[in-house]
C-alpha cells in the first residue's frame, strides 16, 4: 500500500569520476605550494537582488527588510546577476522575462532554465509555483482564477479544521440564544440542556472539539518547538516582531492543517525543514503578496512537493516497496552503477546509507547546505524531467562521488563524520556529475503526483 496520490489536496563501467571535493581556487592553491591565504572565490555568492552577500556570514534578511532590499546603490543595474555562484547575463534573463510573458508558457524551455541555474531570484517564486510544482496551469490567463479558488479553499479549509472551539461554542450559543429569545419572549440565559457534551471543556468524546482542540496543541507544541530550533538564528522566521511571528504562525497553521487532514501520517518532525524553504521563497517574492496570499500558495505547494515522498514519513511503510528503506537500496544500487568500488568500500566499512542518506533524502538536502545552494539545488530538483525523487537520488550519489577520495582512504568515523557534515564544494560540478550519471535499469517511478 502506498500513501502517494492519496494525500488530501484540497484538490556496468563507467569512468572514475575525480574527487571534486576541492573547489579550483584551492587546487591552484595546493599546486603552487602557496602557503598564503586564497579566497575561495568559488564558494562566495552576491544576491544583488536580495541585497544579501552569503558565504561563510550569510543572513537571512532582518525583519525591517521585509521585501529584502538593502542599501546595495545600483546593484539591481548591473550586467550580469549572480546565482548560487554563477553568472547570469541579461541575455539569459531577457530569455527568462520573454517566455513567461508568453500567453502559453513553454514548459520544457523553462525546466532546461530552471536547471541550467539560469533561474534569475527574481523569478524563482513565480517559476516554482506557478509552474514547476504544478500548481497553474501553463495557461497565463488562467492564473489569476486559479489563485482566487485555490487562496478561497485554503481559508475554507482552515475554517473548518482550524476552528477555535471557544469561537464554536461563542457562534453556537449565539444562534441558540438567539433561538431561545424567539422562542421565550422573556429571553435569558441559555439552558445547560442547549448545550452538547462536544461543547464541554472537559469532555472526552471523539466529537467534542474540546477534545479534539487539546489533541491539536500536542502538535502545536511539537511544531512551535521545531520551528524554532531549526530557526533561531534566522531573523526570518524568529524573534518577536510582528513580521516573525505572522511567519511562524502561517507556517505552523499549515503543518497542522496538513497533520490534520493526513492523519495516517500526520506531522513528522522535519517537515518543518521542507516547507521553511517553499514558504521562504515566496514570502520574498518581489511581488509584494500579502501573508495570507502566501500562506495559501505554500500549503498548496507543500502538499504537491510532499505528494512524491510522502512514504518516506510513513513508520509502517518503512520495509514495503515504497518505504525509506526501499529508496536508500535504490540509492546505492545506483551508486554501485556509476562507482563499483567506492560502493563495495562504504558497504566493506558497513556504512549503512541509513546512517547520512536517510537525512538527505526525507528533508530534499535542507540541512546538508547553506540557503543560496539548497535553492539551487531545488531549482534542479523541481525542474528534472524524471521528477524531484529521481533527481535527489543522482544529487546524493554525487556527493558521494564529489568526495570520493576522502572516503576511499577513510574507515567507518572518518567517512560517517564527512557524510554527516558535508563539506563544502564546487556546487555546479556536483549538480554537473549528477545530471550525467548511469541511471540503472527499471527505476523506481518518482515525481510529483498530478
Amino acid at each position: 500500500m502506498s500513501l502517494k496520490g492519496k494525500l488530501k489536496i484540497p484538490n556496468s563501467f563507467m569512468p572514475r569520476l575525480p574527487d571534486r571535493s576541492k573547489t579550483t581556487m584551492q587546487k591552484k592553491k595546493d599546486a603552487d605550494g602557496d602557503g598564503g591565504e586564497i579566497e575561495d572565490e568559488e564558494l562566495l555568492t552576491f544576491h544583488f537582488f536580495l541585497g544579501i552577500g552569503r558565504s561563510d556570514g550569510e543572513r537571512w534578511p532582518t525583519d525591517g527588510e521585509e521585501n529584502g532590499f538593502f542599501s546595495e546603490g545600483s546593484s539591481r543595474l548591473r550586467t550580469l546577476f549572480r546565482i548560487e555562484g554563477k553568472e547570469v547575463s541579461l541575455e539569459k534573463r531577457s530569455e527568462l522575462e520573454f517566455q513567461l510573458s508568453q500567453n502559453v508558457i513553454n514548459l520544457e524551455v523553462l525546466q532546461s532554465i530552471a536547471c541550467c541555474g539560469d533561474l534569475d531570484r527574481d523569478f524563482r517564486s513565480i517559476v516554482w509555483k506557478q509552474l514547476l510544482l504544478g500548481y497553474l496551469p501553463t495557461q497565463k490567463h488562467l492564473w489569476e482564477e486559479e489563485l482566487v479558488k485555490n487562496r478561497l479553499r485554503f481559508s475554507e479549509l482552515k475554517r473548518e479544521h482550524l476552528v477555535n472551539p471557544s469561537e464554536h461554542s461563542a457562534e453556537d450559543e449565539l444562534v441558540n440564544s438567539t433561538r431561545h429569545c424567539q422562542d421565550n419572549d422573556t429571553g435569558g440565559l441559555l439552558c445547560r440542556r442547549e448545550i452538547s457534551n462536544g461543547d464541554h471543556p472537559l469532555c472526552l468524546a471523539n466529537g467534542s472539539f474540546w477534545n479534539q482542540y487539546f489533541k491539536d496543541a500536542e502538535i502545536v507544541e511539537q511544531i512551535d518547538r521545531d520551528l524554532h530550533r531549526t530557526h533561531q538564528d534566522l531573523n526570518f522566521f524568529s524573534g518577536n516582531s510582528s513580521f516573525s511571528r505572522k511567519n511562524l504562525e502561517a507556517m505552523r497553521n499549515i503543518l497542522l492543517l496538513f497533520a490534520k487532514m493526513n492523519p495516517a501520517i500526520g506531522y513528522v518532525q522535519g517537515m518543518n525543514e521542507v516547507l521553511a524553504l517553499l514558504y521562504y521563497v515566496f514570502r520574498m517574492n518581489p511581488e509584494g503578496e500579502d501573508a495570507s496570499a502566501v500562506e495559501a500558495d505554500s500549503f498548496e505547494c507543500f502538499v504537491r512537493l510532499l505528494s512524491g515522498s510522502v512514504d518516506h514519513f510513513c513508520q509502517q511503510l518503512d520495509n514495503s516497496s515504497v518505504g525509506i528503506h526501499s529508496t536508500l537500496l535504490h540509492f546505492s544500487q545506483l551508486l554501485k552503477a556509476n562507482d563499483e568500488e567506492l560502493w563495495r568500500h562504504l558497504d566493506n566499512s558497513k556504512m549503512n546509507p541509513q546512517f547520512y542518506a536517510f537525512r538527505w533524502i526525507t528533508l530534499l538536502l535542507t540541512q546538508e547546505f547553506e540557503l543560496s545552494s539548497i535553492m539551487r539545488i531545488w531549482d534542479c530538483l523541481l525542474s528534472h524531467p524524471s521528477g524531484v525523487q529521481d533527481m535527489l537520488l543522482r544529487v546524493c550519489c554525487a556527493m558521494l562521488l564529489c568526495v570520493r577520495g576522502d572516503l576511499l582512504s577513510g574507515d567507518f568515523i572518518s567517512n560517517l563524520k564527512l557524510l554527516q557534515h558535508y563539506p563544502k564544494v564546487d556546487l555546479e560540478n556536483l549538480l554537473d556529475v549528477a545530471h550525467h550519471l548511469i541511471p540503472i535499469t527499471s527505476p523506481r517511478p518518482f515525481g510529483i503526483m498530478p
